[in-house]
């Protein structure tokens, strides 16, 4: 039998709209787990350029909510 080539999932990126909803919990959550993508892609692939985008959206998204009172 014949298996089929395992299919990558590109990485979407997150846009700061649809982090906007997120708690500080699920921020540090989702910034981990695009971490560990980042860490896995072969270098200058769309899916790294994704995740470092990706990254940097959820990093405005934390520093901003820590100087808000």
């Amino acid at each position: 039998m014949v298996r089929p080539p395992k299919q990558e999932v590109s990485m979407k990126l997150i846009t700061i709209f649809e982090l906007a909803s997120r708690n500080k919990a699920k921020l540090h959550s989702l910034y981990r787990a695009v971490f560990n993508e980042l860490a896995k892609s072969k270098p200058d692939t769309p899916e790294r350029r994704t995740a470092l985008a990706s990254l940097e959206n959820i990093r405005r998204v934390i520093n901003s909510r820590a100087f808000c009172p």
